[in-house]
């Protein structure tokens, strides 16, 4: 492990073939969160580019963020204390944790004005043997190869590290004379907020909550009951709920003008293609055919619905439209080429002309679907930083590419001759 900053560190692993046997990701953050347990501090386990660009956008260093909102400090942490022991019972919940935002201690020097004038001295003269003396002051910096180290200069622990030993630090006046800054200031420990944030122009806290539970969305409505149901907040607070659970929401909205407007861009290229109404529709059935393997296989490895399961719906609407013109062109191929040489005049040479074009040319159909599915279904065994994502986008496009083509070849025909087959003889 190697420090990272104030309250993070980040841990080089060896590489995967070193692990043992039977050792996962998931394995291997369970065994560590076990192992190291801290007081007052909360394990989340992030990759470090993940933590700075969660920071960025959205504050929240953890899966989940719940921001209490409202005008006190002190009621702030009342509630965010509860809501944290609320969280941490929650089943799939690997810490919970609210930053303390009170209970920060200070030492004040509160300089009486009329004692230093007496003495000749200035506020700026006061704090500055304040800052030099106690705090520590930049006076120069030494120069090593291409770094810069800043020297500071500063009292010795011993004579600083008691309210005592603070009284009797010595200012020196326009005189001459050197006086205890006890003569002048009176030094006293306070207590106070260690950092105060804001958001909405209110004051706000934070509780960090990690969470092992994939379905986010899920998860947070399960949490939002729990937290409502067990406390109830004082009029003029608020909670929101933030971190990846913001970024779904947010998903959701675009998703909403999206998918509509794949489908449309979708029904508008087939329909310029083929110039047809009918023949759109009868491509567009393939959707609901590639519905059922992709929720099925979805069921089968346990998925919740979640950004990349849509994202690879999405482009599962692509592969089926595909597949779908692929399997109309040829019947439309065989259909047009025997018209040409007699026409067809009844259901049998209609049935004979859709057995032409739906298996007598299977290959080159097998063949397209074949590439796409060889071509996916290792996704589902990758691993590493993103796998799990990647996994969820090809779920629904290996499920749908599936049925969809077993479909086409079962249904695509039966749609085609009742089509094609109005006002034939049999």
């Amino acid at each position: 492990p190697a420090p990272l900053s104030m309250g993070e560190t980040v841990i080089t692993l060896k590489p995967k073939e070193q692990w043992r046997p039977g050792m996962t990701w998931d394995t291997l953050i369970a065994e560590m969160d076990r192992a190291l347990k801290l007081p007052g501090v909360s394990n989340i386990w992030w990759m470090p580019i993940q933590t700075r660009t969660e920071m960025l956008a959205t504050g929240i260093r953890s899966n989940v963020g719940i921001k209490i909102l409202g005008p006190d400090l002190h009621e702030i942490e009342k509630i965010g204390s509860r809501i944290e022991r609320v969280m941490a019972e929650i089943p799939d919940t690997r810490s919970s944790f609210f930053e303390r935002i009170t209970g920060g201690y200070y030492l004040d020097f509160d300089i009486h004005r009329q004692e230093a004038a007496r003495h000749g001295l200035s506020m700026g003269e006061i704090q500055e043997v304040i800052e030099t003396a106690i705090g520590g002051r930049n006076i120069s910096q030494t120069v090593e190869g291409r770094e810069r180290y800043p020297i500071n200069v500063r009292y010795a622990r011993e004579f600083r590290d008691d309210i005592e030993k603070l009284k009797q630090v010595f200012i020196s006046t326009p005189s001459g004379a050197q006086i205890p800054i006890s003569q002048i200031a009176e030094i006293a420990y306070s207590e106070g907020p260690p950092m105060v944030k804001d958001e909405g122009g209110l004051l706000a806290g934070v509780v960090f909550v990690d969470t092992t539970r994939s379905d986010i969305g899920g998860y947070v409505r399960e949490a939002q009951r729990q937290v409502a149901k067990m406390v109830p907040l004082p009029t003029g607070y608020s909670l929101v709920w933030a971190g990846q659970y913001e970024y779904l929401l947010h998903a959701k909205e675009h998703l909403k003008i999206v998918i509509p407007l794949t489908l449309f861009m979708i029904a508008f290229l087939i329909y310029i293609n083929t110039g047809s109404a009918m023949k759109t529709l009868i491509v567009f059935l393939s959707v609901p055919f590639s519905a059922v393997g992709a929720i099925w296989l979805l069921y089968l490895l346990g998925y919740n619905i979640s950004i990349g399961v849509w994202v690879g719906l999405i482009a599962l609407m692509g592969l089926d439209a595909e597949t779908g013109v692929l399997m109309l062109l040829y019947l439309d191929l065989a259909y047009e080429a025997r018209r040409a040489n007699g026409g067809i005049t009844t259901l049998r040479a209609l049935k004979e002309v859709i057995i032409e074009g739906a298996v007598h040319r299977l290959r080159p159909k097998v063949m397209t679907v074949s590439v796409m599915f060889l071509g996916l279904v290792p996704i589902l065994w990758s691993t590493g930083a993103g796998a799990d994502l990647m996994r969820r986008i090809a779920a629904p496009m290996i499920g749908g590419i599936v049925t969809s083509f077993i479909m086409e070849l079962l249904v695509y025909p039966v749609i085609y001759q009742i089509w094609r087959g109005k006002g034939l003889d049999p």
